[in-house]
């Protein structure tokens, strides 16, 4: 019988997230077929969640911060990770662990994959950290072996910056497992839910400002992070306490979502978010930022609609549109649930990303005749 691969697969941060989230349904959904081994920064939610799929390692020194100390122990740990494991593939995800991780697996001779779940110069993003990110991506474009971009978009994005060769990128958009919770979008009083971490590039910001000028709409926020205190500040600025209502981190989204009638992510920046699919899924028409790869999923006017990055005139007219409107949000929740079911359904992606696997393992030939002929470590 012939082994199954081994796929190390490196992420910084374990904090309930879409790349963790995506994290979790590739182990689960492909752990039959392939052996994980996950390696993470800290030990939060994505760990608890992938352990009973897959071998997992918390490495503290992990951190999104740049420290090079701290960085040089993470490279010494992920080559030493390596050498133990005997992966087939180091499958990346996030910045600093696409940096670290795949430094390693090329010093040791092992084939990389990165998945860009947002390009740290992508649209957006501040002159600065371009100026600062581009080369370093280019650099590590070099030694990496295939790119996942979760939408064409992000794919553009990397060419147009020649961090990517053509040819070197395969677009495999995030997928989601089904969930028995659906939303009722004409229900009366309607509620809009915004489930993302309270950090940049998020905009709540300018969703409270536009809820606060839509008198017949309340807003409820899942999630937390180090912009709450701005937030619930902004919310008593706006005197929104009878109408907002921060929820926390929840683990019951699909049941959250469920009780609302619009959902909405409003960001300066995505790459292919999951909390746009979360919405879909639930039979909702969605409000979101036209950024990213948004528009790969939402067609305005069908799914729901988009607005214009910062622009909260747009947003507020498009949310008392539908708030006024409980036969164009059922009209649009069908629309959006109809489409996730025929493109973002989660199987679709495991199969494509099982295909790239098996492209970078030995080319495809049986694993244990790429561990056999490896050459050593230098």
């Amino acid at each position: 019988m012939v082994p199954r691969p081994r796929v190390l697969v490196v992420i910084t941060r374990g904090e309930p997230g879409g790349a963790q989230r995506h994290v979790l349904e590739l182990v689960r959904g492909l752990g039959a077929e392939v052996e994980f081994h996950v390696i993470v920064g800290d030990d939060d939610w994505l760990s608890g969640e992938v352990r009973p799929f897959a071998q997992v390692t918390v490495l503290p020194t992990l951190q999104r911060s740049v420290d090079p100390r701290a960085d040089l122990r993470t490279l010494r740990a992920l080559r030493a990770a390596i050498r133990d494991f005997a992966p087939d593939l180091v499958h990346t995800h996030s910045s600093k662990a696409g940096v670290l991780g795949r430094v390693a697996a090329r010093s040791l001779g092992v084939p990389t994959l990165h998945t860009a779940h947002a390009w740290s110069f992508s649209d957006g993003q501040p002159p600065t950290r371009v100026a600062l990110a581009v080369p370093v991506e280019a650099a590590l474009g070099r030694i990496t072996d295939r790119f996942i971009a979760v939408s064409a978009a992000d794919e553009e994005v990397a060419l147009r910056w020649h961090v990517a060769r053509p040819g070197q990128v395969a677009v495999i958009h995030n997928g989601l497992s089904d969930v028995p919770e659906r939303g009722v979008p004409d229900a009366a009083h309607p509620v809009v839910v915004m489930a993302a971490r309270m950090a940049a590039p998020k905009d709540h910001l300018g969703l409270l400002e536009a809820v606060a000028r839509v008198p017949n709409l309340r807003l409820r926020f899942a999630g937390d992070g180090p912009d709450r205190p701005t937030i619930e500040a902004a919310v008593d600025r706006l005197q929104l306490r009878d109408r907002v209502e921060l929820l926390g981190v929840r683990d019951d989204v699909p049941a959250v979502l469920a009780g609302a009638q619009i959902a909405a992510l409003i960001s300066r920046q995505e790459g292919f978010p999951l909390a746009v699919l979360e919405g879909m899924r639930a039979g909702l028409p969605v409000v979101a930022s036209d950024v990213g790869g948004i528009r790969e999923a939402i067609q305005d006017g069908r799914e729901g609609f988009l607005v214009p990055r910062g622009d909260v005139v747009r947003l507020c007219g498009r949310l008392s549109q539908l708030a006024d409107d409980p036969a164009l949000r059922r009209r649009m929740g069908l629309s959006a649930r109809s489409t996730w079911e025929a493109r973002f359904e989660v199987s679709a992606g495991l199969v494509a990303t099982r295909a790239e696997y098996a492209k970078l393992i030995n080319n495809g030939h049986p694993a244990t005749d790429y561990r056999e002929t490896r050459t050593a470590e230098p």
